[in-house]
């Protein structure tokens, strides 16, 4: 198993590898107030791609914190709730 991920990830590497290696032509990205930026394609891909996954993840981050409280939250519920049935139960002889 082990030999087949490493076999999908060295085929995955040499893929992009080969995309990088045939989209070196320069472009350009217009920005705002006529500025540009002139770099290989494959480099603005990876920007974009990275900016985009930056972004992604701090979405996330909102959603991560709250449910990292729920779960804080159902923890000291359980605690109580196991504390409370130790006081109920009798004694055991």
């Amino acid at each position: 198993m082990r030999t087949l991920v490493w076999l999908v990830r060295a085929f995955i590497f040499l893929f992009l590898f080969a995309f990088a290696v045939k989209n070196t032509d320069p472009v350009r990205v217009q920005f705002f107030l006529e500025t540009s930026w002139q770099a290989p394609l494959v480099i603005v891909v990876l920007v974009f791609f990275a900016t985009g996954a930056f972004f992604g993840a701090l979405s996330l981050l909102g959603t991560i914190f709250g449910l990292r409280r729920e779960i804080s939250g159902l923890r000291r519920e359980l605690n109580a709730a196991k504390a409370e049935v130790r006081v109920i139960a009798p004694p055991r002889s």
